[in-house]
């Protein structure tokens, strides 16, 4: 099941346990991100033990819009990642309801 950007926003601010992971290029990263932990797309196949030892832990991932984390979605989901939910709409729904604020 997918995440929209108002129920990430309160997991977010009631400090909720997830892994946050953002899988854009670092330039993006650079300009604003949500504190999540980047591993580009391209990286990701190569950097799958480093996400969570439990599988079962929720993994938020995100992009610019909610393809590349869709892509990233089914890697993990592919590589036994059973908890993993695609940010809909990703950074720019993000910024066009909350600016570049972040909680």
């Amino acid at each position: 099941m997918d995440i929209s950007v108002s129920e990430l926003k309160s997991k977010m601010e009631d400090k909720e346990d997830f892994v946050l992971l953002d899988v854009r290029e670092l330039y993006e990263y650079d300009e604003f991100n949500l504190g999540g932990r980047l591993i580009p797309l391209g990286e990701l196949m190569s950097q799958l033990d480093t996400i969570s030892v439990d599988k079962n832990k929720e993994i938020v991932v995100y992009c610019r819009s909610g393809n590349r984390s869709a892509m990233a979605k089914q890697i993990l989901q592919q590589s036994g990642y059973t908890q993993v939910r695609n940010l809909l709409g990703g950074i720019m729904d993000w910024e066009a309801s909350f600016g570049q604020s972040r909680p």
